[in-house]
Order: C-alpha cells, then sequence, then structure tokens
C-alpha cells in the first residue's frame, strides 16, 4: 500500500506553479500564462502531503481546515502558509474559489545563491507549522497572488518574491501557527493511504458514535498499529482527533445559531454533558456560554 503523497509536476518553463479553483478543490487548473490553464486532478478534498511548500487563498467558500494536528473553521480570506510535507486538507462546505501556489527550493536549489534570498530562510522554516496571515498581510498577499496569475515569465517570479517579502515581514499579531508541532512525514510512507481514509470516515462520521473496529476495517491495520500510525500522522490520538472534530462544529453552532448549548453538544456527537463542559473549558477556557456571547459581542 503506496503512500499518499502527492507528486507535483511543474509547468514547462516554470519553477513554480500557480493553481486556482473556481468550484470545488478537485477541480483544479493550473495557469500555464494568463491567457491558457490546464485541468489536472485536485488534491486539496484528501488528507495529504508532498514535499513542496504552498500558499493556499480561498476567495469564498467555508469550511474545515486540518494542518498537521490543527482543526480549525475557515472562511473566505483565509490565507495558510504550508511547509514541506506538513500533512493538511480543508473539508469544504459546498462551493468554494481560491489560488494556491507551490514551490520546492531546497538548500542545493539555485534560488539561495542570490545572497538576498538569506533572509527568506526563517520565514521558509517557520512554516513547518503552519501559518495563517491575516489584517494587512493577508490583504495585501492576496492581492500579490491573484496578480500572479495575470503574468508570466520575469513578471511572475518577480511578484513571487514580492509575495514572499510581504509574507516574511508580516506584523507578529497578523500571523499565526496552527500545527502544536512539526512533521518529518516519509515520502514512502506505507500508511499514508490508510490514515488518509481514516481521516475522510472521521469528518464525514463524527456526529454520530465511531467505530474504533469500524476504522480497523476500513484501514486493514491492527489495533496496535492503527494507534501508532494515526498519531504519528495526525498529531493526535483517534479520541482526541474525533473531539477535536466535534468541540470545532460546536463552536461554529454556537457562533450561527441559537440553539441551546445541550442540544448543539448532542448534535455533534457528544453523549456526556460533564465531559463536553470540561473539554471546552480546557480548550477555550471559558463555557460554553460565555464563548457564544463573547462571539456575539465581537459580531456586534
Amino acid at each position: 500500500m503506496k503512500g499518499d503523497r502527492e507528486t507535483i509536476q511543474y509547468p514547462s518553463g516554470h519553477s513554480f506553479r500557480v493553481l486556482r479553483w473556481e468550484k470545488s478543490l478537485s477541480e483544479v487548473e493550473t495557469v500555464l500564462t494568463p491567457g491558457k490553464a490546464e485541468r489536472i486532478a485536485g488534491a486539496g478534498t484528501r488528507w495529504h502531503f508532498h514535499v513542496e511548500m504552498e500558499l493556499t487563498l480561498f476567495t469564498s467558500g467555508q469550511g474545515t481546515r486540518f494542518v498537521g494536528d490543527h482543526i480549525g473553521s475557515f472562511v473566505a480570506g483565509d490565507l495558510v502558509l504550508l511547509g514541506s510535507k506538513l500533512p493538511h486538507y480543508w473539508h469544504t462546505n459546498g462551493v468554494s474559489r481560491g489560488l494556491s501556489v507551490q514551490w520546492h527550493f531546497p538548500v542545493t536549489h539555485p534560488f539561495w545563491t542570490f545572497p538576498e534570498t538569506l533572509a527568506l530562510v526563517e520565514f521558509f522554516k517557520s512554516a513547518s507549522r503552519g501559518v495563517r496571515f491575516s489584517g494587512a498581510t493577508a490583504a495585501d498577499a492576496s492581492l500579490l497572488m491573484q496578480t500572479l496569475a495575470k503574468y508570466q515569465g520575469v513578471e511572475q517570479l518577480a511578484t513571487l518574491l514580492r509575495l514572499f517579502a510581504r509574507l516574511a515581514n508580516a506584523a507578529p499579531n497578523e500571523r499565526q501557527f496552527l500545527s502544536l508541532r512539526t512533521f518529518a512525514l516519509s515520502a514512502e510512507s506505507d500508511y499514508q493511504t490508510a490514515i488518509a481514509k481514516a481521516v475522510r470516515y472521521l469528518v464525514a462520521n463524527f456526529r454520530d458514535s465511531v467505530s474504533l473496529d469500524e476504522l480497523l476495517r476500513i484501514t486493514r491495520l491492527s489495533r496496535s498499529t492503527f494507534a501508532r500510525q494515526f498519531k504519528l500522522h495526525s498529531g493526535r490520538s483517534f479520541s482526541e482527533f474525533v473531539n477535536r472534530l466535534r468541540l470545532q462544529a460546536t463552536c461554529r453552532e454556537l457562533r450561527e445559531s441559537t440553539r441551546p448549548v445541550m442540544d448543539i453538544a448532542l448534535n455533534c456527537g457528544f453523549t456526556q454533558v460533564s465531559f463536553f463542559n470540561r473539554l471546552f473549558r480546557r480548550i477555550h477556557g471559558c463555557s460554553p456560554t460565555d464563548y457564544r456571547q463573547a462571539r456575539a459581542k465581537s459580531v456586534g
């Protein structure tokens, strides 16, 4: 069973590639010139990784973002930088639109022969945990990303360098690290496909009673191997991952609805009220009711 690693091919004459999609991450095209694009198989709808770094912008849509051991909501304007081999997945709710740029500049790449680029070394390293940009940095970078698709050749490369410079100089309060730890997955991992299947199953079924036996059947792994590999690839144990999914869903519903808190918790898969309240307070530092009131005030 081979790993679910995405293999990225750059278009002829390019040292990086620009992607865009208009409806779904499974219907992606790579931009060849301002007036020409080529349809390719999109990998964003499954949990995966690649050696290339990636910057992804959603210009419309919403859903759940998975980066390393991070699970969180995203909306239009979400801009995230991913380091090499960092597992990721965007679970979108309906139609989405956006852009991505992917590149791989290892230490032997000619990119680093220019003394000016050495200032980007630490910036690239910081992407190993995934970085979400916001504020003026995200607004400026979003415009530059949309410009990338309108240029070619030297002008496109120059725009990419401007994009790197803008992100590297982001104010501390406009960049947020996503994953709690870094990942160093092997490109030849024998278990990546199996764990990706487990993640997809959990995302689709977390509101129900999730059976470990069912996951073992889907992945065809032993109990001990599954536990070890799931933690290695996702950064969390099976139960921690499920609880994070459920918490993320409750937070979204607390923000977007007026339903009673307990109804929301039960609908999102929690069966014990006391456990839900303890977990919510430990993760968010407040009660679900206080969380809802604080978000209502920030919107108002």
